[in-house]
């Protein structure tokens, strides 16, 4: 008897060995680093669980022992990531565990849109399109269906869209940075009208943005921003038409191929102001923050005129005299 009870003790202590020293290469081969030399960027596909994505790793040559993971998902489910869809960067010398951290962290790599100030919608759609990984859900759409599709019906998408670098990562769509884009410029133009200036010649929000695409295409030099407002402003009290060349530009749509002629100033168009008065029925554009605090916020001054010198600055002018001195000597190069 006691012989027997001394063999089970010895199976006791040999199974109880084993295990603990089963428990150790587990938590061994969880802490293993990964079997990779250089960064490895690796796709969570759409709806996988992490025992296919151990899996994968391990058939590519990343991971080895997804047995030791999948295990811990019998064992302790609520210990496996909450898996994101999207594109992880892998590196040299993580171990299980922080891959593991890495897709619990949803840290997904992103990449960079950068829509330009003074951008139109056109432009911007052409963006999007070319986005590499960047689903495409509006590629059919005319401008009215995206912007019903944004919850926007019947708004004219143009300056709508706020002007700024986006990040996206692969699962999200042009859809996405639509939505967020639209929301900045709502929010942005929300809170500049609240501390607009109180004698403006523009009576809505709606009113600041045209106002503010105009002054985008006009200048790119932010100390002239105030300045081309205080131009308008001025001009607009004085019944005078504003008379700006991007206006022009904007009418003519894909007729303007670079140059503006006579006859493109006298024609009529919804956007020529240099024949309707006022501003035109639309933003032009999409104006950035700048420009659009310009708009609520004018320099005071005398100046009705200016003309672009040719370095992207502009020369201003109080009289109609000056302007033509100012137009000869810049755009006739007379002196």
């Amino acid at each position: 008897m006691k012989r027997i009870w001394a063999a089970l003790a010895v199976v006791v202590v040999l199974g109880v060995a084993c295990i603990a020293g089963g428990y150790v290469y587990w938590q061994e081969r969880l802490k293993a680093p990964l079997t990779i030399n250089e960064p490895v960027l690796y796709q969570v596909p759409s709806g996988a669980g992490f025992s296919q994505v151990v899996s994968e790793l391990e058939n590519q040559g990343v991971l080895d022992g997804a047995w030791a993971f999948q295990l811990l998902g019998k064992l302790d489910p609520q210990a496996l990531p909450d898996l994101r869809t999207g594109e992880y960067q892998l590196q040299p010398g993580m171990t299980g565990r922080d891959l593991m951290a890495l897709f619990d962290s949803r840290d997904v790599v992103t990449y960079p849109l950068t829509i330009p100030e003074g951008w139109t919608f056109e432009q911007m759609r052409e963006l999007l399109a070319a986005a590499p990984k960047l689903e495409q859900r509006t590629a059919d759409m005319s401008d009215d269906e995206v912007m019903t599709l944004l919850d926007r019906e019947g708004t004219h998408p143009e300056g709508w869209f706020f002007p700024d670098t986006y990040r996206y990562h692969l699962g999200m769509s042009d859809v996405d940075i639509l939505r967020q884009s639209l929301h900045r410029m709502e929010g942005m133009l929300e809170e500049v009208w609240a501390e607009r200036e109180d004698d403006l010649t523009i009576d809505s929000p709606y009113e600041a943005l045209i106002m503010a695409s105009l002054i985008e295409r006009e200048t790119g030099a932010p100390e002239e921003r105030r300045e081309i407002a205080g131009v308008f402003k001025r001009r607009m009290e004085q019944g005078m038409r504003l008379q700006t060349d991007p206006t022009v530009i904007y009418g003519m749509g894909e007729r303007y191929e670079g140059q503006i002629t006579h006859a493109d100033l006298r024609e009529a168009t919804p956007y020529n102001t240099y024949v309707i008065d006022g501003l035109p029925p639309t933003p032009i554009a999409m104006p950035g923050r700048a420009a659009l605090e310009a708009a609520v916020n004018p320099l005071p001054g005398d100046t009705l005129y200016f003309v672009a010198r040719g370095d992207g600055t502009h020369k201003f002018s109080r009289t109609l005299r000056e302007h033509n001195n100012a137009v000869n000597r810049y755009i006739r190069n007379r002196d």
